[in-house]
């Protein structure tokens, strides 16, 4: 077959050399990105004159039934043809003539590459954006019915203060959140058109990048030629945002995981999101969140590895920048697959309140409570939390909570201790009496909870325009 740059070639190319340096197996994915960037360049050609509005007219109609073939499941990718882009332009001229061969005017495959990469992950940053609005609003749903729901609190993986089942949940819309600003903020650098920078210097044409930006809904051009075709900066970036997320949801798969055994007792997995044993009948496994903790690695893995492609790379188009697609492809299936299940598994998971309320009474969650009552009678913090730990090593020695000494105990420790200490002590109250913003007392989580389903409600709108 001959290649559509081969004019210059004597010899074919090696059938081992195809095979090892054809990307069409997998950039196949970028069809629909490549057909809207070549239908833009056409009709930008068009408007400055280097193509007849005939011509471009056949060669976006012709882009029109390509893309129907490759949909219809028609449509044949040629491995000789190296990659989706020369299969694609081949297949448009054969079915317009002459014509097709013009589209390529004014562009190479350096600039066109980096054109359908970057629409291509746009598209799926936005998908992944509103995968985690779903999962916020499933998180969000279960915080508001469990907003008396509490729980020990920890730090250190230790029991440390109550806080609300609401509150803990909340957290994670927190972080999910983030990550989703963080697909806004990358998306101003994702969508900058590199087409009309050519091969690397740019070209002699008299192109207008500006135009097919705005036909692409792009927000701006590139600023250097050179750069325009060898960054990948926006990939390496929306890979750091797909490992941020795969971070967020294995440190809550790591809680499902924890809370799922009997030792705590906390959730009930749903059975459509957990596995048995092929030995041990009683088993109930949490597969799902322990696969999703594994695959977090391998996301981390696609970014450490292209960093590792693009760090001596010189100026300005590598045969190396091929490496980066696939890290990206399965980096997307993951993110979003793991998006999609942690929703379904958080919208079925049973809680189980009586559990995280045996749970309190272990571990002296209220301790912080008598020393801030101390303080409050008129105690220094120090002093106060040093007649706190007395107390707590004398309930542990008997096997009881603070709440369970008699108040005669309770003033051998202090007789600032009065009969009003078995208030503060109250788990309920120590969570009710949090009043600073963002903290797991009610009125504190009630705004969270407003702030949350603002977000929903702001992203529902974006993901429907």
């Amino acid at each position: 077959m001959s290649k559509l740059w081969g004019g210059r070639f004597a010899e074919t190319t090696e059938a081992l050399v195809e095979e090892y340096t054809e990307s069409v197996s997998f950039d196949r994915a970028l069809y629909a990105a490549d057909i809207a960037g070549s239908r833009a360049h056409a009709a930008m050609l068009a408007a400055v004159g280097v193509l007849t509005a005939d011509e471009a007219r056949a060669i976006r109609e012709g882009l029109d039934a390509v893309k129907a073939e490759i949909e219809s499941g028609s449509f044949t990718f040629l491995t000789e043809r190296e990659d989706v882009h020369m299969n694609i332009e081949a297949r448009l001229t054969e079915i317009i003539g002459e014509a097709g061969k013009k589209l390529h005017t004014g562009r190479s495959r350096n600039d066109q590459v980096g054109l359908d990469f970057r629409i291509h992950t746009a598209a799926r940053l936005t998908a992944w954006r509103e995968g985690l609005r779903r999962l916020v609003a499933v998180l969000a749903q279960r915080a508001e019915e469990h907003r008396e729901t509490l729980l020990p609190g920890c730090t250190h993986m230790q029991p440390a203060q109550p806080v609300s089942l609401a509150h803990h949940l909340l957290a994670y819309c927190a972080m999910f959140m983030r990550d989703a600003e963080r697909i806004d903020d990358a998306l101003d650098r994702i969508l900058v058109s590199p087409l009309g920078a050519a091969a690397l210097a740019g070209t002699t044409y008299p192109l207008d990048p500006g135009a097919v930006a705005r036909e692409l809904g792009f927000r701006g051009v590139f600023q250097n030629s050179m750069d325009a075709v060898s960054d990948r900066d926006f990939a390496l970036e929306a890979l750091f945002v797909g490992s941020l997320i795969m971070a967020h949801l294995s440190r809550l798969c790591e809680e499902i995981v924890i809370w799922a055994n009997p030792a705590f007792g906390f959730v009930r997995l749903p059975d459509g999101y957990a596995t048995g044993s092929s030995i041990m009948p009683q088993k109930k496994n949490p597969d799902v969140a322990e696969l999703m903790r594994g695959k977090t690695g391998r996301v981390y893995g696609a970014l450490m590895g292209l960093l590792t492609t693009v760090k001596g790379l010189p100026l300005a188009y590598n045969r190396d920048l091929q490496e980066d697609k696939e890290p990206f492809f399965d980096t997307d299936r993951t993110v979003s697959l793991s998006l999609a299940c942690m929703a379904g598994m958080m919208e079925r998971m049973g809680f189980v309140p009586e559990a995280m309320a045996r749970a309190l009474s272990r571990g002296f969650l209220n301790a912080t409570e008598l020393a801030d009552y101390l303080v409050g009678k008129g105690l220094p913090f120090r002093e106060a939390h040093h007649v706190t730990g007395r107390a707590v090593a004398h309930a542990e020695g008997r096997g009881v909570g603070l709440e369970d000494l008699s108040l005669e105990e309770l003033r051998g420790f202090s007789p600032l201790i009065g009969e009003d200490v078995f208030t503060v002590l109250d788990y309920a109250n120590a969570v009710a009496r949090r009043v600073t913003p963002g903290s797991t007392g009610p009125a504190s989580v009630a705004a969270q909870l407003a702030a949350v389903r603002a977000f929903c409600a702001a992203e529902q709108g974006t993901s429907s325009s």
